[in-house]
């Protein structure tokens, strides 16, 4: 049964919402894909707090009229499945990695920021790390040099109670 005008504006109105709070849209067809499969996919895209949809096409061209992804909306053909997501790599990373193990799922490509990505774009994208990796890797890396001078400063007593042990050894080794 179809919906009818309140309930597809009710469909637009939250699709509005979650592509409001997107960095990233990746679009995939997931023709032929069975239901255990579309299971593990999900479960994946919520742990990586991506938002996966299946909307009719229509309703989400008219959900991301006048947003920075209007772009996309010529590619809107076919079953589709949506990943929208805050973190630009999170969607492109589970939809490639998924798409890699089952060849039924298609990406067919995304949207940044007023940038339309081909299907390349997207792959590439989801080698990229991510907000949470490269928030790591600059701590670690801002938090290097307080170690570093930590450890030298350390190295100064150390040294001197490594040369006093040494002393008292070699004046015990005398009297012996």
């Amino acid at each position: 049964m179809g919906l009818n005008r309140q309930d597809k504006a009710a469909v637009i109105e939250e699709v509005a919402g979650i592509v409001a709070n997107s960095s990233s849209i990746v679009i995939a067809e997931y023709r032929g894909l069975s239901v255990e499969a579309v299971t593990k996919l999900r479960a994946e895209a919520r742990k990586n707090n991506v938002t996966l949809r299946v909307v009719k096409n229509t309703l989400v061209r008219r959900a991301v009229e006048g947003t920075e992804f209007a772009g996309l909306a010529d590619q809107f053909v076919g079953p589709l499945v949506y990943g929208f997501s805050a973190d630009p790599v999170a969607a492109a990373k589970v939809l490639v990695n998924f798409a890699k193990d089952n060849d039924k799922l298609v990406i067919k490509g995304g949207a940044m920021a007023n940038t339309v990505m081909d299907v390349e774009a997207v792959k590439q994208l989801a080698t990229m790390p991510s907000r949470e990796e490269l928030l790591a890797k600059l701590m670690a890396t801002m938090n290097e040099p307080i170690a570093k001078f930590v450890r030298t400063i350390n190295e100064v007593p150390a040294r001197f109670v490594r040369t006093v042990a040494a002393v008292r050894d070699a004046k015990e080794q005398a009297a012996a």
